[in-house]
């Protein structure tokens, strides 16, 4: 048996890395590559050049996609963000962790320190360790009760947590570590790019490195250079007028539709910021020795706008039913491109059925980690995938707590059922032959509704608060 107190002690954490290196020789560090994962923020499936966006020009990610595998059947662990990132941190379905949902300001929320993430994993072979950009795995990240970054095995944090205040530029809520920063000039983007460059730069040459960048675009509220906006003027209605946040009351003026031009922009301007970065590990012949893995927490804020704070966000689910907040395809299915070489072939494609959860065990296998054996963990390794191989079939079950009483999915094989939160079986779709999820068959498949829901029923976490 594994625990947390056993195997990852916090206090010690450094002295376990310390200790690591000592015993790791040079060849030996060789082997290990570098981890860097690109986690953008509500960006839909449809959002990028490479996935089929009509306007949205995305050079640097269509790059990186030609350089490696682009996913066609990738999920997120949720379809919002705080869950998302504790599964893909974990490894282990959000539910289990307690993160049901988003996390707002002092709610008193947070990833429990009990919680191993790959950070830990990571640190514990040597790796040095770095969040930059957004977190929201606590409500409070000055607080000394909630577990931050630091404690979660990371060595370095510059974010923030839910959303940029008052938008991309000059946001006031950035901390580094635990400490408020004053006003960062600049745009987010630009920020995290640059903080992130600057951390791989001033790192020991010597050891691996495990880079989360957290890019908050496209998440509202947005704000762009002037040049951005002006490549996809004729796609804005007028001037642009930032809509921000952290106001003590709603900008209620400044709720006018103004078309996508300015999302757009953003996505673009993300895009550029994202290839500095590439760029910088090309430049220090770093590119060979590290697998990248860019993807989103979760699917897209379309045009149909829940909240205030929503308006002028056009993301595309590429033709796929819902957005985020929602457990249809467009809510979990997202882009997702790995950059791994000597082992991913370049410009392959992959329809295998990936979630966000088995980045946990995949780079911590790659990595020479040793997996927590004292919990469920639902990630699978996937290096079978990189190669060019199949899984065979799995059963994958989400949980959100948000929007729609339709709490619940399975899916195994290309059967898919969506359950109301009283854990009843309300809609059935065939994947294979209707990927829009337009005609509801459960009435006519009794069988594969009793199938699924047995595997449902048999998942305790989904029922009760079970941390497990």
């Amino acid at each position: 048996m594994m625990t947390k107190g056993h195997f990852f002690h916090k206090s010690t954490n450094h002295l376990i890395a310390a200790a690591t290196l000592l015993f790791l020789s040079a060849s030996c560090l060789a082997e290990r590559p570098n981890v860097v994962i690109i986690y953008v923020d509500d960006l839909g499936y449809g959002d990028l050049g490479g996935y089929g966006h009509p306007v949205i020009q995305t050079p640097n990610i269509d790059a990186l996609s030609r350089e490696g595998m682009t996913f066609t059947s990738y999920y997120a662990p949720s379809a919002l963000c705080s869950p998302s990132r504790a599964g893909v941190l974990t490894g282990r379905a959000p539910y289990r962790t307690g993160i049901k949902s988003w996390i707002p300001e002092d709610s008193g929320i947070f990833l429990r320190d009990e919680e191993i993430t790959l950070a830990e994993v990571l640190k514990a072979e040597g790796y040095a360790t770095a969040l930059i950009g957004k977190w929201h795995l606590n409500s409070d990240l000055g607080s000394e009760d909630e577990p931050q970054p630091t404690d979660q095995g990371f060595d370095y944090f510059y974010g923030h947590n839910a959303f940029q205040i008052p938008t991309n530029k000059n946001p006031v809520n950035i901390y580094r570590d635990r400490e408020l920063l004053p006003q960062q000039d600049g745009y987010t983007a630009q920020l995290y790019a640059d903080e992130a460059i600057n951390w791989m730069e001033r790192r020991d040459a010597g050891q691996p490195f495990f880079l989360f960048l957290g890019m908050a675009e496209p998440h509202t509220p947005i704000e762009n250079p002037r040049e951005f906006n002006e490549l996809y003027s004729e796609y804005t209605n007028g001037p642009v007028v930032p809509i921000p946040s952290g106001l003590p009351e709603v900008p209620v003026e400044t709720l006018i539709p103004r078309g996508p031009g300015e999302y757009y922009a953003n996505i673009t301007y993300m895009d550029e910021q994202v290839g500095r970065v590439l760029q910088w590990l090309d430049r220090q012949h770093l590119a060979d020795d590290t697998i990248v893995v860019f993807t989103s927490d979760n699917g897209p804020v379309t045009s149909s706008w829940l909240s205030w704070y929503e308006t002028n966000a056009y993301g595309s689910t590429g033709g796929y039913r819902g957005r985020k907040h929602l457990l249809y395809e467009g809510g979990l299915r997202v882009p997702a491109i790995i950059r791994y070489p000597g082992v991913v072939e370049p410009g392959s494609t992959s329809d295998e059925l990936v979630v966000g959860t088995d980045l946990f065990v995949t780079l911590a296998h790659i990595a020479g980690g040793t997996i927590p054996d004292d919990r469920p963990i639902d990630g699978v390794d996937v290096r079978a995938v990189l190669s060019g191989g199949e899984l065979g079939d799995r059963a994958v079950y989400w949980a959100l707590d948000s929007v729609s009483e339709l709490e619940f999915v399975v899916r195994k094989g290309d059967w898919k059922l969506l359950i109301d939160r009283d854990g009843n079986p309300r809609e059935l779709y065939d994947l294979a032959s209707d990927p829009l999820e337009f005609f509801n068959l459960r009435e006519d498949n009794a069988a594969v509704v009793a199938d699924l829901m047995s595997g449902f029923k048999a998942q305790r976490y989904l029922h009760k608060q079970v941390y497990q």
